[in-house]
């Protein structure tokens, strides 16, 4: 049985940003309940398809979310416990679940165990919580002890998450997100910075407390497998498909997509049976129009994006189109404060109902959700694959040129059958006689084409 990430498609939300909250807490404000913004975007969310909610960090912290300094309360910015079980509450009632960020490998320096070391030094109970502290040298903030940061950001400091009381402080923090707030899942911040134990053990956690919770990890770079197991992670980021999608769209190149898809969910490929989290963008990356150079790429690419293996992601505003970059070294342009009146003013206003459109089909196709992958032609600007699932099979053919493009298919199994575009309604082909048949395909477009019994 296909757990139930497998049918989803994922929306991505950067509260702190979309609900505009302040970019630094004071802690002693009172709780203001800027999640209650997210009310206003459900029916936004159904219209898109979507079925799964990715909220990111939500937990008392200094500053951007990821400098945790209470995992085990909502940030006041954002509101209180009580505002994020109501929330979740009423995603449910809707059909949609949602996962949370859990950031796990580090915690600012207001965190309250890193506190209590900065008070009472050599005498804090708390020590030995911090990977590499050391009173033998000052650090960068000009502490009496030393640490590890992550990533070389010391107001992120690293935890010892094999030290028992650590391991059990955030594993008790877990039982309360799926006990009060009743997530579906988790989203690992930095995945490959924990410890694999680490992993084993929440995994295990996790899932003697509810079966089919959701654990997906935040990976860059590496073989996936080393994370992806039954005693460990269910999936992780897709970052060498999320490179690919806008690469091969400026490149003019779809060998490079095409390589990636057949290297890792092809026949024998290395992520075969792997539903991995599959992204065109997120709050750490420039926004995907920042990264094409013709915007008309945005709608082959999210063809793509939504027909390949694994699992889809739209990241917040992104289905409009709008742009967003990195500056000086700032995240602050890619997870802007954003409401729904950018619909009216969309810089791409017939984006998001392509997305719609092409949800709504993968949500209906099992081959597309769970079926096999195989190449059936690749050109510079072209690209066609098979999707299978038992007796469902699906013929995706993707054009990225300005012109309309003819893609030749030899496939005998296609042969006395129709092809029914379930992308452009009305639209039929035929599979021909066992020879190579030929589909024509818009400019800027794709055909998905469902593969019906002979006639």
């Amino acid at each position: 049985m296909n757990h139930w990430a497998c049918d989803a498609i994922f929306y991505h939300i950067y509260p702190l940003g979309l609900c505009g909250a302040p970019e630094h807490n004071d802690f002693t404000s009172a709780p203001t309940p800027r999640l209650e913004q997210l009310y206003g975007w459900i029916e936004h969310l159904q219209r898109l398809n979507v079925n799964a909610l990715y909220l990111g960090p939500l937990f008392e912290s200094s500053s951007h979310g990821y400098d945790t300094a209470d995992y085990y309360t909502v940030d006041r910015r954002l509101g209180n416990n009580a505002t994020l079980t109501e929330l979740v509450a009423t995603l449910h009632t809707r059909g949609i679940r949602v996962i949370l960020d859990g950031v796990f490998n580090h915690v600012g320096r207001d965190f309250w165990a890193f506190r209590d070391v900065l008070q009472h030094r050599q005498d804090s109970i708390y020590c030995d919580w911090f990977d590499e502290l050391t009173f033998d040298r000052r650090s960068l903030y000009g502490d009496p002890f030393a640490y590890a940061g992550w990533n070389g950001h010391y107001d992120l400091a690293k935890l010892n998450v094999s030290h028992p009381a650590v391991k059990q402080h955030l594993f008790q923090a877990v039982e309360l997100w799926m006990r009060d707030f009743d997530i579906d899942g988790l989203r690992l911040d930095v995945a490959d910075c924990l410890a694999m134990e680490f992993i084993r053990e929440l995994r295990s956690f996790c899932c003697a407390r509810r079966s089919d919770f959701w654990l997906m990890g935040e990976v860059v770079f590496g073989d996936y497998r080393q994370w992806v197991s039954p005693e460990k992670l269910h999936s992780v980021t897709n970052y060498e498909c999320y490179k690919g999608l806008y690469s091969s769209h400026v490149d003019k190149n779809y060998f490079e997509i095409a390589y990636s898809l057949q290297r890792q969910f092809g026949e024998g490929g290395l992520y075969e049976h792997m539903p991995l989290y599959n992204f065109a963008d997120n709050h750490d990356v420039n926004r995907v129009v920042s990264m094409v150079s013709d915007p008309a790429h945005l709608y082959p690419l999210y063809c793509l994006l939504f027909t390949m293996p694994g699992i889809p992601a739209i990241y917040y505003g992104s289905e409009w189109g709008i742009a967003g970059q990195k500056s000086n070294g700032s995240d602050r342009d890619l997870r802007p404060r954003l409401d729904l009146t950018i619909a009216q003013n969309a810089p791409h206003p017939h984006l998001a109902p392509a997305i719609a459109r092409l949800a709504h089909i993968r949500r209906q196709s099992p081959a597309l959700k769970y079926g096999a992958y195989w190449q059936a032609y690749v050109a510079h600007e072209q690209l066609a694959f098979v999707r299978q699932f038992q007796e469902a099979r699906v013929l995706v053919t993707v054009n990225a040129a300005a012109q309309p493009a003819t893609i030749p298919i030899t496939m005998p199994e296609i042969a006395g059958r129709q092809l029914i575009d379930l992308l452009n309604p009305g639209e039929v082909f035929w599979g021909g006689d066992g020879q190579t048949c030929t589909i024509t395909v818009p400019p800027y477009w794709a055909r998905i084409l469902a593969v019906q019994e002979r006639v």
